[in-house]
């Protein structure tokens, strides 16, 4: 039973959160990361961030159970210690990816956080899934891989997630979000963690299954308010490529009618508005990232304003060559 259980935990631990990967890959509708990156993000959770927390946890543990005792020490370890070190680990990969040139707003920050967080879940959760396997007891193993798949891994995406939304939203923004992005974003992703992992201590230390119930039911309340605030950072991509696209508009290079199908995911997948001769998802493509990059340059600092400027002359350019193909 524990070889089958532990074969069927690794099933478990990887599927869910590669398809939740994916979806969270594929909701990014106007300008989705590459997806080598994005891959590389969710590895670091998994691997990178995973050990340095297992580190990190183990080591204040210990000091605290010198201090306090390993009874409290445990306790304080999963309420504060946890969400305290592991969001920090989980988030170091957000500062490398912030600076390439594909991080531009508060959207690739919600999609490159959930990455990393769902990375995360998925190694902690086959240690989780192994461990209760070992056991022999198949009820408790189905409820530990329901509840760790669909709330704790979840959970880890979210908070990460808040963390690389307030780096993207400060991205292009004056030093005063800069600053405040931080200790915003970290306090909203260990206060989700603490909340978590509070509400199930203190219900395992009361013998009280109310807790459960009550921590399920607040987190579905937290997930659906931070689909609303992505659903919000979709909604200014979208307004953002569409100001953008106005402007080449009123350059006269390009037509009304592509500006606004591009700004319009459900019409930009349709290959009816591109003329014949002209490559569709290259098309589109090009007209998404000069939109984006013009908005870069606007708002970049001095530094990097010659790339952004640079990149602008160059998709513009991209596009004329397109629209020569037309027949």
């Amino acid at each position: 039973m524990f070889l089958l259980l532990s074969l069927l935990s690794v099933v478990c631990a990887s599927v869910p959160m590669l398809t939740f990967l994916l979806v969270m890959w594929y909701l990014d509708r106007h300008d989705r990361e590459p997806l080598w990156l994005f891959l590389l993000t969710f590895l670091w959770g998994a691997c990178g961030a995973v050990s340095f927390a297992l580190i990190g946890n183990e080591s204040l543990i210990a000091v605290l159970g010198f201090l306090v005792g390993p009874e409290r020490a445990d306790t304080f370890g999963a309420m504060i210690v946890a969400p305290i070190v592991e969001e920090p680990m989980k988030a170091l990969v957000l500062f490398a990816v912030m600076f390439s040139r594909h991080f531009d707003n508060a959207t690739d920050g919600f999609v490159y956080g959930a990455a990393a967080g769902l990375g995360f879940g998925m190694t902690e959760n086959l240690f989780y899934f192994v461990n209760v396997a070992a056991s022999g007891d198949v009820a408790s193993w189905v409820m530990t891989v329901f509840l760790r798949t669909f709330f704790s891994a979840v959970m880890h995406a979210c908070a990460t997630s808040c963390v690389g939304a307030m780096l993207g939203f400060a991205r292009f923004r004056g030093i005063g979000w800069k600053i405040a992005a931080l200790p915003l974003g970290f306090g909203v992703a260990m206060g989700i963690h603490m909340v978590w992992n509070g509400m199930l201590t203190v219900g395992d230390i009361v013998g009280n299954g109310t807790y459960l119930f009550a921590n399920l039911a607040l987190f579905i309340v937290e997930f659906a308010v931070l689909f609303a605030v992505f659903q919000l950072a979709l909604w200014e991509e979208r307004a953002t490529i569409r100001r953008e696209l106005a402007d080449e508009v009123q350059r006269e290079a390009l037509p009304l009618a592509h500006a606004r199908a591009v700004g319009n995911y459900f019409r930009r997948a349709r290959a009816n508005w591109v003329p014949k001769g002209i490559p569709h998802q290259q098309y589109v493509r090009a007209l998404t990232t000069l939109a984006m990059r013009k908005h870069q340059a606007r708002n970049a600092s001095a530094g990097a304003y010659d790339f952004y400027s640079e990149e602008v002359v160059r998709l513009r350019q991209e596009v004329r060559s397109l629209l020569a193909l037309a027949r």
